[in-house]
């Protein structure tokens, strides 16, 4: 899986969102300067993730955004669709519609396998899991794993 630079702005924008928590709304400039992203490029992200109901804003000097709901109801995979769209694809559709022939026919169960091990811990991890720092046991033991940290 490649997870892009707009995933992973999108990502750490909303668990800074979650960390200031009832701080009142946060400015994109503050957002941007505290995880260094392009604050250009971060307005385009927070467009997206305001259009998906994932954050909330108000325009003023009293202005900003904040989470639209609970940071614990908001998954990685929730802001990950919200700007790029299905978790996994094939050639820019589903897995399930990718057909092949011939010895190449098993293919399409192996990337509907991708799409559920991605669906599961994305799914399973949440805004606030990230930053109470208390990620799901079974993702604590993927991590844990040697061949987890090596390159390939």
């Amino acid at each position: 899986m490649h997870i892009t630079a707009r995933a992973d702005y999108a990502v750490r924008t909303l668990i800074e969102l979650a960390a200031v928590g009832g701080q009142g709304p946060a400015k994109a400039e503050a957002l941007a300067a505290a995880q260094g992203i392009p604050h250009k490029f971060l307005e385009s992200v927070l467009s997206d993730l305001r259009r998906a109901d994932l954050v909330c804003s108000r325009r003023g000097p009293d202005g900003g955004y904040w989470l639209a709901r609970e940071a614990s109801d908001i998954s990685v995979a929730d802001v990950i669709r919200a700007v790029e769209g299905p978790l996994a694809s094939v050639r820019g559709q589903r897995p399930e519609d990718a057909e092949y022939a011939g010895p190449a026919e098993p293919l399409t169960r192996v990337w509907l396998a991708v799409r559920v091990n991605l669906r599961a811990v994305l799914e399973a991890v949440s805004l606030a899991d990230i930053v109470e720092d208390d990620l799901p046991g079974f993702v604590k033991e993927l991590v844990s794993e040697p061949t987890a940290w090596a390159r390939r």
